[in-house]
């Protein structure tokens, strides 16, 4: 890692990276991860993160825990080698691993991602793990059943030791050898079974010396009784220790045949932890895929510097490389220039290692060649001769590798020297890196640099904001806007003297002043442009929502429409079903009739009774007789009339037009004649709780059978519903019908959680097939 790298601090991003990591190999393979310069390479390492965080978040991530490097101990065993149980045991955790990572990748079926390449190529080979953990019971220990010879000679060891213990048992329970050992036990030593004996006594017990305490009162004798079962037990302990070895020696043959495939599943693994620790790591960060370039192109939206506490960090937008290849940042100290440099620089890299970043989504960024950084302590009171030889060496440096692939970043340009020399100084750098094509983020206090960019095509000014009441930065990036030092207002706002502020004002140059206030006035523009943008903004958000509420109400009442046009066209196919069939009764009788030649008064009467039933059941609806009545006055909007033929009430809406008018019944909306409406006059109703007063009261607000409530909010709905069903109470009328459509369901649930603790309500249902179904409530009160 170079120098720049180091100073944007992508060493520290790497180390959150490799402590993702659950593989020892892949933390180090974090640490020594390089950016990539082939925008290519980049885009094929970001869409494996994307993909991994993609799989993380619907399926969860695959555990890669308790995986070590065995590559080691498989080449050994691959060369002939005897592998121990603890390596073998190694092998077979190893596969268990690669098999639960298969697995999980398996259960991720349906997604197609660029890492299903990986995960086909890990080998798994359930049946060798399953064989090393079967005849492997711990480190340092073979089960029984690892093979049948082994079985066996274990076998004859037991029954061979318990032999020798029970001639011991004999020895140290009988009373003539008790006075003669020291303790009543059983013990070994070499692997054969003794007892302990007196020194004295050791004369008394015949057999075999095979040691002596430390303090040498105890000696341990094997009895000669025993010696033959030690024997025993000695010669198949070395048998069992061939047959151990024998089993080892096939364990390794076993992996040694799979050798290759394992250390190459055991790198892939590697690899994949190490996509998945990126992953995480942008879980961590909230961070998203920025959309690559390699044009120079930067656009960062809210981009988050990761190094800083998520609590602490203020988001910022920076621009650069598309409208102005250089960035000339001013400001105060503290307000925030050098996070922001640190950020584009750091990002950069990030991106360029295949890492999502702590932005917004659709943030773009490009792939440089080169990333070249100069950034010192800013905040240093020592401006010393050797401060300024080592950023001058810096810029030195930057000149000679930078090209038209290059992001210089560099703070505090200029600084270090005489004003005038310095600012001169940082121009001609500046002109210098832009002749070179590279793209350029600085900062700087001069206001020389503030002129440049103003007059400077390709160069623009950008300003960390700062609240001059509070004396806090706000950390927010302005593009476009020069920035202030604000040293006369910080300086007054802690308790300067205004005498003092006043005579520096004096002594600062008219050009300055001219500029500041310049700047001062684009400051002033610029947040009253903020803020009516901001209003025109919540301003469209409310525009667009009206607009979906009412293309929301316009798609209900569509439905609502096709609905009732549904419903009358199943009850026109019922009706003339039925017609169909009785005119088909009456052919066939009056074809009966003419067979048989008879023509009797019954027949005919009878005839003609079913054919007045036919029109009659043809034609539902009754028209009554039109009689000689005129309307007593003109109809005027929200006169509730009666439809004479159909019988049907209505609501005037609309002014009459020649000899028709538009009414509403129900939720239908038609033309009626005017000679077909009998005007309804206003009704006495009788209100409750006021003895024998009658109060008039107009039909139209009284005597509401039904009342519609879509398009309404929920607490709007449960109004209308209870001023109804007042009106419905004092009308005397039980039962209503409350249209409040299917939609999501919301507003049905609302208004019947209301009902149902409703004082005036004995209950209430859905309605029925004719009735709107789910789309209506009716209630039934008292």
């Amino acid at each position: 890692m170079n120098r720049h790298e180091k100073t944007l601090e992508l060493d520290k991003i790497l180390h959150m990276l490799a402590e993702e990591t659950a593989i020892e190999e892949a933390g180090e393979l974090a640490l020594t991860i390089e950016p990539q310069t082939d925008i290519h390479k980049v885009e094929r390492l970001l869409t494996q993160t994307e993909d991994a965080h993609i799989l993380i978040g619907r399926f969860g991530a695959p555990s890669f825990g308790g995986i070590a490097n065995v590559s080691n101990p498989l080449r050994r065993a691959e060369a002939g080698g005897c592998l121990n149980t603890a390596e073998l045991l190694s092998i077979a955790r190893a596969l268990r691993v690669i098999k639960g990572v298969r697995d999980w990748h398996s259960h991720c079926a349906g997604v197609s991602t660029s890492l299903d390449g990986y995960f086909r190529s890990l080998y798994t080979n359930p049946n060798l793990s399953d064989r090393i953990t079967s005849c492997i019971i711990g480190a340092d220990e073979i089960s029984d059943g690892a093979s049948r010879e082994l079985g066996e000679i274990r076998r004859k060891m037991r029954i061979a030791a318990s032999k020798a213990r029970e001639a011991l048992d004999k020895i140290i329970h009988s009373s003539t050898y008790q006075k003669y050992l020291q303790e009543a036990i059983i013990t070994q030593r070499d692997g054969r079974y003794v007892v302990p004996v007196k020194q004295e006594f050791r004369s008394q017990v015949a057999g075999l010396v095979h040691d002596t305490s430390s303090s040498g009162s105890t000696v341990f004798i094997e009895p000669m009784g025993v010696v033959n079962a030690n024997n025993d037990i000695r010669v198949l302990k070395g048998e069992e220790e061939k047959e151990i070895e024998r089993i080892l020696f096939e364990l390794s043959g076993l992996c040694a045949g799979c050798a290759s495939e394992i250390i190459d599943s055991y790198k892939t693994l590697t690899e994949l932890n190490l996509i998945f620790a990126k992953a995480h790591l942008a879980y961590k960060m909230k961070a998203s895929r920025p959309v690559m370039n390699d044009d120079g192109v930067i656009e960062l939206k809210s981009a988050r510097h990761p190094l800083i506490p998520g609590d602490r960090v203020v988001p910022t937008d920076i621009r650069l490389g598309e409208d102005f290849d250089t960035l000339v940042i001013t400001g105060p100290n503290t307000g925030g220039k050098t996070v922001c440099l640190k950020t584009l620089g750091l990002l950069t890299l990030m991106a360029m290692c295949g890492m999502m970043v702590p932005a917004a989504d659709n943030s773009r960024l490009s792939v440089f060649r080169r990333v070249l950084v100069d950034i010192g302590d800013e905040q240093s009171i020592e401006q010393s001769l050797s401060t300024f030889s080592a950023h001058i060496t810096n810029i030195i440096g930057i000149l000679k590798l930078c090209n038209h692939s290059t992001l210089a970043v560099i703070d505090e340009l200029g600084a270090g020297t005489d004003p005038v020399e310095g600012a001169a100084l940082a121009v001609a750098i500046l002109e210098k890196l832009r002749e070179r094509g590279a793209r350029i983020a600085a900062t700087t206090h001069y206001s020389e640099l503030k002129e440049f960019a103003l007059k400077t095509e390709g160069v623009e000014n950008g300003c960390c904001e700062f609240d001059v009441t509070t004396l806090r930065p706000t950390y927010r990036l302005l593009i476009g806007v020069p920035g202030k030092s604000n040293a006369f207002a910080i300086s007054k706002r802690l308790g300067m003297e205004d005498e003092v502020i006043d005579r520096a004002r004096l002594l600062t140059s008219s050009e300055s002043r001219q500029f500041e206030n310049v700047v001062e006035s684009l400051e002033i523009s610029r947040r009253e442009l903020a803020d009516e943008l901001e209003r025109a903004r919540q301003a469209t958000i409310a525009a667009e929502q009206k607009q979906a509420q009412a293309e929301q109400a316009l798609e209900r009442a569509k439905l609502d429409a096709k609905r009732e046009v549904d419903m009358a066209k199943h009850k026109a196919q019922e009706l003339a079903a039925k017609t169909r069939a009785q005119a088909y009764a009456i052919i066939d009788e009056l074809e009966q009739a003419k067979k048989q030649q008879r023509y009797e008064a019954e027949q005919k009467t009878k005839f003609k009774t079913g054919m007045k039933e036919l029109e009659e059941t043809a034609d539902p609806i009754q028209k009554s007789e039109q009689e000689d009545y005129r309307l007593p006055r003109a109809l005027q909007v929200g006169d509730n009339v009666l439809i004479f033929d159909i019988d049907k009430k209505a609501v005037v809406l609309e002014k009459p037009e020649k000899d028709s008018v538009l009414v509403q019944a129900g939720i239908i909306k038609t033309r009626v004649k005017l000679n077909n409406l009998r005007l309804l006059e206003p009704e006495k109703v009788k209100l409750p709780k006021r003895g024998e007063r009658t109060v008039t009261k107009d039909v139209k607000s009284l005597a509401k059978t039904e009342i519609d409530v879509r398009g309404q909010t929920a607490e709007e709905a449960v109004m209308s519903v209870d001023s109804a069903i007042d009106s419905c109470v004092m009308t005397n009328v039980h039962m209503l019908t409350v249209i409040h459509g299917k939609g999501t369901g919301v507003l049905r649930a609302r208004i019947q959680q209301y009902l149902r603790h409703h004082k005036a309500v004995k209950s209430f249902r859905l309605g029925t097939f004719g009735e709107g179904e789910s789309g209506v409530t009716i209630v039934e009160l008292k």
